[in-house]
């Protein structure tokens, strides 16, 4: 293969910078669609069948001071023939005491008398428990960081550590800039998904940093450029069968929740995989190993400086 991956570095970390950016930009001024998970909050799932219109929901909604401005989001179905209807509707509202919901779904039952309990459900968050919630992700990421970067240092030494996790803090920003210039809802799935991709992205990466401490032994200091772009074209087919092979499935897993199951939640679960199974396969290969490199030779410039 003639092209290198270490002489045109520039290029992919120019790319990735224009994707930071961009991220940046959304996250400033759309912020993330937070779901009632960490935004907290009330969420009707109504299932009403193909024979509703909107109009006919607002007039259930208008009716309610607690629900004046909520969100309604149509929820779409296929029969068995593969047609597109619209089956039920998604509400969003502020946290709603358990009273309050109990009338709310009263009044849906009086405008469609045919709904049984299976058709209507209440998923409720209080502010203090989507609090917790956000605090125990932030943990759970922080936690995984410094595991990564223990288990990498041991294995191998700081510098790869060091480019690793880098790496992996740049698939997670893609991920959550993804999702925010999307507007996809953020929910306990999607740090589930992200915890994921952690473990995918950062076995890709020790598989090319294996390949590197390997070619070293056999290589000196000046022809450590060569010797990533070797190691990464050695672990390159490997790598991209892999992804592939993982791509294939989570996509056959979004098209199977999208016509048999409808799961938001799950489908945003997948989605989030599906962009950090690109990302991360990505980074391995022009972002981790090249910048163990610039690491590397930052060490060796600052280790000839005099006293």
């Amino acid at each position: 293969m003639k092209f290198n991956f270490v002489s045109n570095r520039k290029f992919s970390y120019a790319f990735s910078l224009i994707l930071i950016l961009a991220g940046i930009l959304s996250l400033i001024f759309s912020g993330l669609n937070l779901g009632i998970d960490f935004a907290g909050g009330t969420v009707f799932h109504l299932n009403l069948g193909s024979g509703f219109t909107l109009n006919e929901v607002e007039a259930v909604t208008g009716a309610v001071p607690e629900l004046k401005g909520a969100a309604l989001q149509l929820v779409q179905g296929r029969d068995l023939q593969g047609r597109i209807s619209t089956e039920g509707v998604v509400i969003k509202s502020a946290y709603l005491e358990e009273g309050r919901r109990s009338a709310i779904l009263a009044s849906f039952r009086d405008s469609w008398p045919e709904l049984g309990p299976e058709d209507l459900r209440v998923e409720s968050v209080g502010g203090v428990i989507s609090g917790e919630l956000a605090r125990q992700s932030l943990t759970a990421l922080v936690v995984a960081i410094a595991g990564m970067i223990v288990y990498i240092t041991i294995r191998f030494e700081f510098r790869f550590a060091l480019a690793a996790i880098i790496a992996l803090l740049h698939d997670i920003f893609i991920i959550i800039a993804i999702f925010s210039i999307l507007r996809i809802e953020v929910n306990v799935p999607f740090i589930a998904a992200i915890l994921t991709i952690f473990g995918y992205s950062v076995n890709d990466t020790i598989v090319i940093f294996d390949r590197i401490r390997e070619n070293i032994v056999r290589k000196k200091r000046d022809e450590y450029a060569e010797l990533v772009d070797v190691s990464i074209k050695q672990s390159l087919v490997r790598t991209l069968n892999t992804s592939l092979t993982t791509f294939t499935v989570l996509l056959a897993l979004l098209v199977g929740f999208y016509y048999f199951i409808g799961s938001f939640d799950l489908i945003a679960f997948v989605v989030a995989l599906l962009i950090g199974v690109v990302v991360g396969t990505y980074s391995s290969i022009f972002i981790a190993a090249p910048l163990w490199l610039d690491l590397t030779g930052l060490q060796r410039r600052r280790a000839r400086r005099p006293a």
